[in-house]
This record gives structure tokens, C-alpha cells and sequence, in this order.
């Protein structure tokens, strides 16, 4: 493990091969999404167009990630609407792109900062836990579609996150609590509260007809 991260002040941050490996799995995620997306569809080409809203959108979620209007100890934050640019993408473009997009923002957000307990828990706090947020890719041709599939979204990073902090952090539980009560009110505490605040946004009309009209004009031209 000492190959992939050294120990600094008593925190564990990535070595040079540890960065140059993430980088790696950052371009094979993009490499990959490339792929599946070329495939999906028999006519259905992947654009430049498509490309440049997929990271613009990893661009914008990783600014507002940045603005942070409370951090928890142990990981986590309420963000300025981050999750919502992740699952804008599968709202536009279906849950393929939407959780290959997720994912290569997850690695992204582990180069720049991570936080490192055990190496599988690196999987499931990043390229899972935030590709999970293009489950909301579903419901992409639903009414209300983008609304229904945040929700979604955020339930599945929801989930990776109980998963990890059951797994990896139950330790650290609050006094008299157990390690999956203490998950699931912590991770809920942050990716909620986060996800309330943005619903009551996407529920203004103005808003909800102007992201509709960012789907129209992300779309392939025929």
C-alpha cells in the first residue's frame, strides 16, 4: 500500500505512482465512456458537443464542490448544488454516460482530494459512490425527469456512502450508537440536506424551463 500512498503529519496522501494511477483510471473512464456511449443506439453517434457538456459539467461540479457551506470530520460536505451538474448529464444524455461521467468526476475528486482509509474504500467513496449519480440518467425521458433522477442519483451515492462508512469508518460512531445507525444518519445528514436545498431550486418553473432547454440544446444535431 506504502507504493501508492506515503504518510505525511500522520495523513495518508497519494505518492507519485498514486497520482500517476489515478490519472490512468481517469483517461480509461473517459476512454470508456467514449466507447459505450459510440455504441448506444444504432444511429446515435458520440458528438463533440456531447463531450464538451459532459466536462464542462465535471468542470462545474468540481468548482461548486469547492464551496462547501459545512464539512463533516470524516468526509463529506454540503456543496453549492454539486451533485446536480452529474446528474444533469444523465438526464441529457441516459444512465451510461450519466455514471461514466459520475465516475471519472469520483477519480477527479480523489486526485485533487483525497481521502484514503483502505483501498477499497477509495472505490466505493469515489468512482462508485459519485457514478452512481448518473442512475439519474433513468428517468431521462420521464416527465419531471431531471427532479425524479436527482433523487435517484442521490439515493444511489447515498448508498455507497452508508456502505463505506458502515464498512470502513463504524469505529468512529457517536457514543452509544452502532455502525449502521451512525452511517446512515451521517451521510444522510450531508448528501440530504444537499439534496433538499437543490429540489426546492429545480422546483422553480424559471429554473426547471431553463435546464430543459439546456438538454435541447445538448442534444446531437441530426
Amino acid at each position: 500500500m506504502n507504493l501508492f500512498v506515503n504518510e505525511i503529519d500522520g495523513e495518508l496522501v497519494l505518492s507519485k505512482l498514486g497520482y500517476g494511477i489515478s490519472v490512468l483510471l481517469l483517461v480509461l473512464v473517459l476512454m470508456g465512456a467514449a466507447a459505450l456511449v459510440k455504441k448506444t443506439g444504432k444511429n446515435r453517434k458520440f458528438s463533440v458537443k456531447e463531450l464538451t457538456f459532459c466536462a464542462a459539467a465535471i468542470a462545474l461540479a468540481m468548482v461548486t464542490s469547492m464551496i462547501k457551506l459545512y464539512s463533516f470530520p470524516f468526509g463529506g460536505s454540503i456543496t453549492l448544488f454539486s451533485m446536480l451538474f452529474i446528474c444533469l448529464i444523465g438526464y441529457m444524455y441516459g444512465p451510461a454516460t450519466g455514471i461514466l461521467t459520475g465516475m471519472a468526476y469520483g477519480i477527479l475528486q480523489f486526485i485533487i482530494e483525497p481521502y484514503i482509509y483502505f483501498p477499497l474504500q477509495v472505490l466505493v467513496d469515489y468512482p462508485l459512490a459519485f457514478g452512481a449519480l448518473g442512475l439519474s440518467g433513468f428517468f431521462c425521458k420521464s416527465k419531471n425527469g431531471l427532479i425524479k433522477g436527482y433523487i435517484l442519483g442521490i439515493i444511489g451515492r447515498y448508498f455507497f456512502a452508508f456502505l463505506s462508512g458502515w464498512i470502513f469508518f463504524g469505529e468512529y460512531a457517536w457514543e452509544g450508537w452502532g455502525a449502521v445507525p451512525y452511517s446512515l444518519a451521517y451521510n444522510g445528514a450531508y448528501i440530504f440536506s444537499e439534496g433538499v436545498l437543490t429540489i426546492i431550486i429545480l422546483s422553480i418553473p424559471a429554473v426547471n424551463k431553463a435546464l430543459v432547454q439546456v438538454k435541447k440544446l445538448g442534444q446531437t444535431s441530426k
